[in-house]
Order: C-alpha cells, then structure tokens, then sequence
C-alpha cells in the first residue's frame, strides 16, 4: 500500500499546530459525514481517512514517527495485521482488558483560541473598553451538543453493546480495539440532528466586550475563560487568549512603568532658565528650567507615568531636554552671537573647560 500524505489530506501545513490540525479535521469531517452523504461508497472512504491522519497528526508521538518513517510506521508495526492502531495501544488494551476493559472517551474541552488586539498609547495607561469579533464553533442550539436530533437520542452501538471496544484472539492473547462501527464512544446517533450535520457544533460570529486594565504594555495576554472552540462529548469549552500590541506614540515612549518624553528648548531657555509647558499623559504641565541647562538633562515628574499592573502605582515622567542650535540667523541674530562669542570665555561654558584641562594633563 502506499504511502498516504496526511497533511494534505487534511490541508494543512507540515508545521501546523495543534489547534490548526485540529480545526482543519472538524471543517473536513462536517463536509464529508457520511450522514449528509447516505451510500456514498467514496465520501465513506475519504472521511475514514480523514480520520485516520487526524489520528495521527494530533498525537505527538505518531506525528513524530510519521514524520520520520511515513504512514505505516506512524499507524504502528501491527497495523497491516490488524492488532491495533500502534504498539503502544496494542500493549495498552492488553493491560486494559487484563485489569477490567478501557474506558470509553470522555468529554473533550475545546480548543483555546488566539486574537490579537491592537490598542492606542493613552488606551494602554488608562484602560479601555473594546469590541471584538471571533467566529468560532459553538455548541449546537439544537441538539445541545448531543449529535442527535431533538427528540430523540443516543443508541447502544450495536456493534460493541455500549463498550466502547471490540476483541480479537490472537493466540492466547485476548486483544481490545476500540470499536470501528461507534469510534470507541459505545453509542451510535441514529437520527443526527439536521442543524450541526450530528457533529454537536456549529460555526458562530460572536462579538465579545473586552475591558483592557490600565496599565498593559504590547506582549499583555488577557483570558477569557469559556470563549474557545466547542468542547466535544460535553467538554467545556475552551478560552480566548486576547494578546495586546500598543501602537507607537509621536512624542512619548514607555520604559516599564516610566513614560519618557523628548522636548527641544531653545539655546536663550537654556542658558537664561524660565518656565516652559511639557505636554504629560495627563495633559500639559509647567517645568521650571534652571539656567545653564544643558542638552540632555532629565526632570523626573513624579507619578505622571503608566501604573503598575501588580500595585496599581504609577510610574514617572521623564522630561528629557535637547537644547536646540538655530539653524537660520538673519543679520542682526548673527551678530548678536558673534558678539557672545568675542566676550565670553572657558569659563561659561565648564564642561568645555573639563574637557580641554583633561587634554592637557594627558598632553601637556
């Protein structure tokens, strides 16, 4: 027999995870159910083998051998002959029918799902309220999850008398697997429910309020317990994992709790002092600038940063100066600071000062 690719048969990558083999596998088997398709000898054929690479791909040891080896040796060395799905369940019903038969499945809980949700700077120090769209499978409003159609219900699978396996001899050895006719569950779906196809679920849009807490920064991960895929079997369902990006801010930047801000002041504000308005997360302030400011000096506004997601204290402000040279002089501005440059000397400008007696205690 040859080979079978079982990613393509599901239509997913060779580097899917779990969640996409998973949600590949449950839009297939809707699609191809051999209930929406009664005597179809060739729908019957492909939706066993779809179940048989979803078999494979969501258990990590059979993916991993069959990624190495291909689909026979994924399946286990017993499959051609009929002893079971792979070694390790051949010896695990050995043990199981030794010690009072295997349970049936349970109830499964569904898959977590992920959605990216992008905020602005202030929505990311202050909080916010957001509205969102997910699809995803919910519980069937028919049937309630139970496959079957309202009405009716689920049957002993005639196949295993409700015992989720069947068994075979081989030599003294008396061997459990699960049942072909009910999947391992013991119970059949006589009447599937018309809404869901008898698969429990269906596709939904569902818009959801999301309160984003003061305070998060990109990489934050809110959860939303029960806004997941589906559960199957009754399981419940699985969470929403909502990951926040911030957009960039024009003038400010975020250190931890700490909001940094740039603002250019002019070389006469810098050398003479005065009051200058700095715009803060809160809106605008005054900062008092001392005279003989040099570029890059740091004013530290206390509490004026983002609070703290642990404490709820916020952080500072950082006001850091950049004097700014002028760039056009007309005639008078230029003369004006020729003039400075005659009158003054090392002595108002002390960091010159350092530096040059340092070249001459190296230099001489």
């Amino acid at each position: 027999m040859s080979d079978k690719d079982y990613y393509r048969i599901l239509g997913v990558n060779r580097d899917a995870d779990d969640a996409d083999i998973k949600r590949a596998y449950r839009k297939l088997a809707q699609e191809y159910h051999p209930d929406k398709h009664s005597g179809d000898k060739t729908v019957e054929e492909k939706f066993k083998t779809i179940n048989e690479a979803y078999e494979v791909l969501k258990d990590p040891e059979k993916r991993a051998r069959y990624d190495r080896f291909g689909a026979a040796e994924a399946r286990g060395p017993f499959a051609e002959g009929g002893f079971g799905p792979d070694f390790q369940d051949f010896f695990g019903d050995i043990f199981s029918d030794f010690f009072g038969g295997r349970q049936r499945q349970g109830p499964q809980p569904g898959d977590d799902l992920r959605y990216d949700l992008e905020i602005g700077f202030e929505e990311s120090v202050s909080g916010a309220t957001k509205k969102i769209e997910i699809k995803k499978t919910v519980q069937c409003a028919a049937c309630r999850g139970t496959r079957a159609k309202p009405g009716t219900s689920a049957a002993t699978c005639p196949n295993c008398k409700g015992n989720g396996q069947i068994f075979m001899q081989q030599g003294f050895l008396r061997i459990a697997r699960p049942c072909p006719n009910c999947r391992g569950e013991g119970r059949t779906i006589p009447h599937p429910c018309e809404e869901c196809k008898g698969l429990g679920f269906t596709h939904a849009a569902r818009t959801l309020t999301i309160n984003v807490p003061p305070g998060v920064d990109s990489g934050a991960r809110l959860r939303i317990s029960n806004e997941g895929e589906a559960g199957t079997r009754g399981g419940r369902p699985g969470d929403l994992y909502v990951f926040l990006t911030v957009r960039p801010h024009p003038i400010f930047k975020r250190e931890g709790d700490d909001i940094i801000c740039e603002v250019p002041i002019s070389f006469p504000q810098a050398t003479l002092g005065g009051e200058i308005e700095v715009p803060t997360i809160d809106g605008k302030t005054k900062l008092k600038i001392p005279a003989g400011t040099q570029s890059g000096k740091v004013f530290n506004l206390k509490s004026k940063g983002a609070p703290s997601l642990r404490t709820g204290r916020r952080g500072d402000q950082m006001i850091v100066v950049n004097v700014e040279t002028p760039a056009k002089l007309n005639k008078r501005q230029r003369e004006l600071i020729e003039e400075l440059g005659r009158i003054t000397n090392d002595e108002s400008f002390p960091q010159k000062k350092s530096f040059l007696d340092k070249v001459k205690e190296l230099f001489g």
